[in-house]
């Protein structure tokens, strides 16, 4: 691109969208801002773009600038759908989203991680292989940096490993990673890409670009993902669980590739066989850097585990808080329930994402779930799943910070309680983070409350656990 000589059109100022336009205006190109929401986060954004030299374009100007923009860089979180990229596309124009930008531009090698889940549970342990290797690496893409603000650090000498997602890869045509990591592909985002096969589709797209001299890394146990063997050129190492694979897979309590012993299983510090899965990727794409054994052994000791991921946030009064909020579909959620040990009381709810609830409660009646505690946009699809399926101990309530409430004043002394709630967060939230820090924060308030009540003489007539629920729930 000849930046200098090109108007652009950065639509939604999240994470990418401020990178996007701070790389451009750093190429000398002219730059446009226009975000459909209009609060402090995006203002914000727009003052400091616009300190740098980009314009801010009102909703009033907009059909205006369309037309005088050659270029959309369209944020992830904005349909390909959506009436702006429309009509860039009626008009012949180019749209392509940031990852696009740091694709033409970026001059390491890549590696590229795509799937359903186990998306940045598998480049945060590469990126702990490649650093336990002397190796400069950074995750980016969909999780860490943006792309387009990493390309100066790591220069022609360091590694890029991107998680990709599947809004990412509407708008991505350029990438060639040295090796691209397909994990799984199960429902999810269908009320965005309509149909299954559609978002096989675009996870497919990953490996579009790859030629013979570079790898693809494919979950053998996959049915799905064993198909895009048929689907390019590049060369195809296998992982799995079940099978001694030409690539990765468990033997005799070893990690082992193509026939040798890389380290024991026993190294992996997070348990669970999508752990397992993972750890398989990226000992995969780690090999074929040229990583050596130690490194790969190193960062799986390491590894503690992604914030928001099944984390233990917290005890109050023999309660453990588990923190699973990226688990933002059914298959995600169901490999939380039978990961957990023990008993818990389940957070359920959210934005509704098109699919089928009921496969999750065939999970929940083979676990450890004793009552699953519902809110969100969805809620009463998702109640609708569980009575289909005859799993009757459920609370229904809203909002989110009652359902915690709720969900802790439920559990008993040794139990937990596991937010895991197979839902987009958009309902109620920015991002599956925000609501991870809230079930955090929920956590903190109900620890404050319930110290206040051990401090506070209660009458003799009143029984104290009755009186506890009573102020935890208002």
């Amino acid at each position: 691109m000849l930046f200098e000589r090109q108007t652009f059109l950065v639509a939604g100022l999240s994470r990418s969208g401020i990178s996007a336009a701070e790389y451009l205006i750093s190429k000398g190109a002219q730059v446009y801002l226009y975000d459909d929401l209009d609060d402090e986060a995006v203002r914000s954004a727009q003052s400091r773009l616009e300190a740098i030299g980009c314009k801010s374009v009102p909703k009033s100007e907009l059909d205006e600038k369309t037309e005088k923009c050659d270029v959309l860089v369209l944020s992830p979180g904005i349909p390909v759908d959506h009436p702006l990229p429309i009509s860039f596309k009626r008009a012949g124009k180019r749209i392509i989203g940031e990852c696009e930008l740091g694709a033409l531009a970026v001059r390491c090698p890549v590696a590229a991680v795509t799937g359903t889940n186990g998306k940045t549970t598998t480049v945060s342990m590469l990126e702990g292989m490649f650093k336990a290797a002397g190796k400069r690496a950074i995750a980016c893409g969909n999780v860490g940096r943006p792309l387009t603000s990493c390309l100066e650090e790591l220069g022609e000498d360091g590694v890029a490993v991107a998680e990709i997602s599947s809004f990412q890869l509407e708008t991505l045509y350029s990438l060639r990673p040295h090796v691209a990591v397909v994990l799984n592909v199960t429902e999810d985002h269908l009320n965005r890409h309509y149909t299954l096969d559609n978002y096989i589709y675009l996870k497919s797209r990953i490996l579009k670009n790859s030629a013979e001299s570079e790898y693809a890394v494919l979950n053998y146990d996959d049915p799905i993902v064993r198909g895009f063997a048929e689907k390019t050129r590049a060369k195809v190492i296998w992982f799995s669980l079940r099978e001694r694979v030409a690539g990765g897979y468990l033997s005799d309590g070893y990690f082992c590739y193509q026939g040798e012993r890389v380290c024991p299983e026993q190294e992996l510090a997070v348990e669970g066989n999508h752990n397992r899965m993972n750890a398989l990727a990226a000992l995969c794409a780690a090999k074929l850097f040229g990583v050596p054994d130690e490194a790969i052994a190193s960062a799986l000791r390491n590894f503690r585990g992604v914030k928001h991921r099944l984390q233990n946030v917290g005890t109050l009064n023999g309660v453990t808080f588990l923190d699973d909020s990226k688990a933002t579909n059914v298959d995600s959620a169901v490999q939380a329930i039978g990961s957990v040990k023990g008993e818990s009381v389940l957070l359920l709810g959210g934005k509704d994402k098109g699919y089928s609830y009921e496969p999750l409660f065939d999970a929940v009646k083979n676990s450890g779930v004793v009552h699953a505690v519902i809110y969100g946009e969805n809620a009463f699809r998702i109640l609708n799943a569980a009575l289909k399926r005859g799993f009757t101990a459920v609370t229904l309530c809203r909002p989110f910070d009652l359902a915690v409430r709720v969900a802790y004043l439920t559990a008993k002394r040794g139990q937990n309680v596991l937010l895991s709630p197979a839902s987009a967060s958009f309902d109620a939230f920015r991002s599956f983070e925000e609501r991870g820090d809230r079930f955090v924060e929920m956590l903190s308030i109900l620890r404050e409350e319930s110290e206040r009540c051990r401090r506070e003489p209660v009458p003799a007539e009143e029984d104290e656990e009755e009186t506890h629920e009573i102020v935890a729930i208002e």
